[in-house]
């Protein structure tokens, strides 16, 4: 209807035709009022409220409650919105999807009062027509996100955990979330978390691997400080019902930081993790893993054969990727070709060519793998091995003129020639291409500047002993004298944000093949009892005699390993 009196308007306006404009001018007037009319009875035989939004003054904020798309489809828009009322009108009120998106208002904004009118379809041509304005504002946004001066501001003013607590609920939105990672910064935090809870939410920071919390804000702020966070990461501020991923990117002086930010729906509101990664940071050099001197002459000599696979073991976060990546640097020349697989590259290295898998685009580890090596390399770096068709891609690189590098979730180095085995990978494939095994935890380093000495348990040092003295004897190492152990902790100080420690280094364990163990794998039928039982006559060192002669020399201690390593 409304489309064939504007065809009639511009007819009357092409002949130049002025009495005829005004006639069809007051007509259209006419017809409008009528359909508001017809509306508003609308609104009462489905007892709703009415509203007509001819020159209502909607704010672009207010509209992009309900993103463009969205709105369209569900022919519902946002108009109002003061404290705690916020108003919608609609034109389909039984659209299935308009009670999930009232839901996420409410969960958005908890406490808000929110209504639902019913509008005419000229009302809602009108407010559709304003979407033009929500652009210019999100234009404005991606001008005020975090930048590098924001940081370097706030790491200066910001000393400690309290200062950040006080501060932020006094601070605009911006410069709240500038100070969280500004903090996250100063404490050499890997991870944030922003978690919501009853009564308040809680900040804690990954630092050297444990959660420590940092801050509790009133719980009143998290609604706009979460929308603050999806806005910058480029997520869908009004869904909170479902899980999303985004990424935050700050450009420093000659380097950029990546902030990959996840949220999950949780009970009390939206839970927020972000990771921060330097782009450029390439990591330890392989003489600084803290490999001890026998280990690594071992383990230095099978990364210098052409071919072979060395595999490092561990849980999520053992540090076996810092590990392969030091690895790289070492072999890392111009007359090398090294090709890399991962999910997700986490830092770049130069000189060295990094793929990503995408499993959205079935490019899989093995699919990865299998197109890597039709690039000529000399080295790949695989980031994990969890089947059977990977592990054959991989042993098969390996016995043709590869170094292959490659990591698997088992507990510790005995545990991957039975894992590979349970995978089905044949044993006399097995057998020739494994140079070398290693398995890792990470311990927290002492603070240098409140180390001090340490009391152990009775029961506890009785079993420290025991660990010390079943050294192997051809293990490379001495066995300490057990009337003398000495052992440190770090009461906590200003530079450690009273933690006690800073830093971590690896615990290490590493085998290389030799003819009793590749006898072993050829058997087909290794258990990791016997894997340990030939490996500790072999003279390698576990992870947990490891940290205890690093914990003795000062560098960690008893609590710490006993925290990552299982002693038996």
């Amino acid at each position: 209807m409304l489309q064939r009196i504007e065809d009639l308007l511009a007819t009357a306006a092409a002949k130049d035709d002025t009495p005829t404009i005004k006639l069809r001018e007051k007509m259209r007037e006419i017809e409008l009022d009528t359909l508001e009319t017809i509306t508003q009875q609308q609104a009462a035989e489905l007892t709703l409220q009415y509203i007509n939004l001819k020159g209502f003054p909607i704010g672009p904020e207010v509209l992009s409650l309900i993103p463009e798309d969205q709105a369209r489809r569900m022919q519902t828009v946002a108009f109002f919105k003061v404290g705690g009322q916020i108003r919608l009108g609609t034109r389909l009120p039984d659209h299935p999807e308009l009670p999930e998106i009232m839901a996420e208002l409410q969960h958005q904004f908890p406490g808000s009062s929110i209504g639902l009118y019913l509008i005419s379809e000229h009302s809602l041509s009108e407010a559709l027509k304003l979407y033009k304005n929500v652009a210019k504002v999100k234009e404005i946004k991606s001008d005020v996100a975090l930048t590098k001066e924001q940081l370097d501001r706030f790491q200066v003013q910001i000393k400690n955990f309290g200062d950040m607590e006080k501060q932020i609920p006094t601070v605009n939105l911006t410069e709240a979330f500038a100070m969280v990672v500004a903090m996250s910064l100063n404490v050499g935090s890997s991870d944030i978390h922003i978690e919501a809870e009853e009564k308040e939410v809680v900040i804690r920071y990954r630092v050297d691997g444990l959660l420590q919390i940092a801050a509790r804000i009133p719980a009143s702020i998290w609604p706009r400080l979460i929308a603050r966070i999806k806005g910058i990461a480029g997520l869908k501020i009004n869904i909170a019902s479902i899980p999303q991923d985004g990424r935050i990117t700050i450009k420093m002086q000659n380097d950029k930081m990546d902030i990959r930010v996840s949220t999950i729906p949780t009970a009390w509101g939206e839970s927020v993790v972000m990771r921060l990664l330097k782009s450029s940071s390439v990591g330890l050099s392989f003489d600084q893993l803290g490999l001890r001197p026998s280990a690594y002459q071992r383990l230095k000599h099978e990364i210098e054969k052409p071919q072979g696979m060395i595999v490092t073991t561990g849980p999520t976060g053992s540090g076996k990727t810092t590990t392969l990546y030091a690895v790289l640097n070492t072999l890392n020349t111009p007359a090398t070709k090294i090709i890399t697989l991962e999910n997700p590259i986490e830092y770049r290295l130069a000189g060295i060519a990094q793929s990503q898998i995408d499993h959205s685009k079935e490019y899989t580890f093995s699919k990865g793998l299998r197109a890597i090596l039709r690039q000529d390399p000399n080295i790949v770096m695989v980031g994990e091995i969890r089947d059977l068709e990977t592990a054959e891609t991989a042993i098969q690189a390996a016995l043709t003129g590869h170094l292959l590098l490659s990591t698997i979730h088992t507990n510790d180095a005995a545990g991957a020639i039975p894992r590979f085995l349970s995978m089905g990978v044949q044993p006399f494939l097995l057998a020739p291409a494994m140079n070398a095994i290693i398995g890792q935890r990470l311990v927290r380093k002492i603070c240098p500047q409140c180390k001090t000495e340490a009391t152990v348990e009775l029961e506890m040092l009785e079993r420290v002993k025991k660990l010390l003295q079943n050294i192997p004897e051809n293990s490379g190492e001495t066995i300490p004298d057990m009337a003398t152990l000495k052992f440190y902790e770090g009461k906590g100080c200003s530079q450690c944000h009273t933690i006690g420690y800073k830093g971590r280094i690896g615990i290490y364990e590493v085998f290389t093949k030799n003819p009793e163990i590749e006898a072993l794998i050829l058997s087909g039928t290794v258990s990791e009892y016997q894997m340990k039982e030939i490996t500790h006559r072999n003279g390698m060192l576990t992870m947990a005699q490891d940290g205890m002669l690093k914990a003795l020399a000062g560098i960690t201690s008893v609590a710490e390993v006993l925290r990552v390593a299982v002693i038996d």
